[in-house]
């Protein structure tokens, strides 16, 4: 018998694993009718999108505010229909403010409710705890010490590793990925990554651009790799580069996305590169189970911060990491270099001690594959 699932997925990331994880449920029950929220990859497994994605894609506070009445009029078109007809179960992934509220007036009604990917309570605003369990029937975690604390707070959990562990191999192939961008096998190669939105080309790319010149100046040598995730992002870019000309650059463009694969050129470049320069986020995650040592960095404008620390109250995360590497494996395994801290001269320095240290460069890949096994 068909019975309908509502789902709805805000994020790239987020379209991704929801793909994967609709891709698995068909396999199991063909009757499936999928209907609701989500981007290329859900629209290809199938869902029946009533909204696109990037309707609900907001970066950051101010955007959120900008952008909030179509916010509501998406909300209230997707709470009607599912109100006047429940669906059998519903499936939020990612993107909480709006799936979290959609499943608590959804949950009032007898549907069941399932949420995909933890808000990151375990650094920020953990009273969001108390509003989860009354939102959400059964949790879906990413990472193993999620699992307890929803246990612990008595709300139904699954932990369910992480589907780039699964699409990432355990041994990358640095020479093959080289020949597919046609670089120098020989060459000595920095992946420099400043995020997908302009707030963060903007704060950081200057950074990161001005932290490759002084490394080019004790080694002339060295290459970079800068993978943009679309036209606008490497306009962007490249307006920043012509302020902050940098020798041996190389922006690359990621391709038609394909179920199952993220971002195909950025994973190429990872894959390819000997260490990375990356902005604090998902970017993170792949740059270690891509084995690579790495420095990670972020910045926001003292108005986000600000906002953030109202919303929050809170100055900072819960937690003195702020790398997901970095929480998962509950130590600096490697630097990071966050708002005043993340100047040009630092970033450099980080970056060219990671060059020269080979087994300190050893000891993060062994432990980036213990990470990768467990995810």
């Amino acid at each position: 018998m068909t019975w309908r699932l509502g789902l709805i997925a805000g994020e790239p990331s987020g379209d991704l694993i929801a793909a994967k994880a609709l891709a698995g449920l068909k396999l199991i029950d063909p009757q499936v009718r999928p209907e609701g929220i989500g981007g290329p990859h859900l629209a290809a497994a199938g869902l029946d999108i009533w909204h696109p994605m990037h309707a609900l894609s907001v970066f950051g506070y101010v955007d959120a505010i900008k952008r909030f009445p179509s916010l509501v009029r998406i909300y209230s078109d997707v709470k009607n229909r599912w109100l006047r007809e429940p669906p059998a179960v519903f499936l939020g992934v990612d993107a909480p403010d709006f799936n979290l509220r959609l499943e608590h007036r959804l949950r009032r009604e007898g549907v069941p409710t399932i949420h995909f990917v933890g808000p990151s309570i375990w650094a920020w605003r953990y009273e969001r705890i108390h509003y989860i369990r009354e939102a959400v029937s059964h949790m879906l975690v990413l990472f193993p010490f999620e699992q307890a604390i929803y246990e612990k707070e008595g709300i139904p959990v699954t932990y369910v590793g992480h589907p780039m562990a699964d699409a990432i191999p355990i041994e990358p192939n640095q020479f093959a990925a080289r020949e597919r961008l046609g670089l120098n096998q020989q060459a000595r190669i920095v992946a420099i990554l400043p995020g997908s939105r302009a707030s963060e080309i903007k704060l950081l790319a200057p950074r990161f651009l001005q932290a490759a010149q002084l490394l080019q100046k004790t080694d002339p040598t060295l290459q970079f790799v800068v993978p943009m995730v679309n036209v606008h992002r490497a306009k962007e870019f490249e307006e920043y580069l012509k302020q902050f000309p940098v020798k041996n650059i190389r922006t690359v463009m990621a391709q038609e996305q394909a179920i199952g694969i993220a971002d195909p050129i950025a994973w190429s470049v990872l894959e390819a590169c000997d260490v990375a320069l990356v902005a604090s986020g998902t970017a993170t995650l792949e740059t270690a189970l891509f084995k690579k040592p790495m420095v990670i960095s972020y910045a926001v404008s003292p108005l986000v911060r600000k906002v953030m620390a109202w919303k929050s109250g809170q100055q900072r995360p819960y937690l003195p990491w702020v790398g997901l590497p970095n929480v998962l494996l509950n130590d600096f395994a490697v630097p990071e270099l966050i708002q005043e801290d993340a100047t040009p001269d630092n970033l450099a320095r980080e970056i060219s001690s990671l060059l020269r240290d080979e087994q300190r460069c050893e000891r993060i890949r062994i432990r980036f594959t213990e990470l990768h096994h467990t995810l």
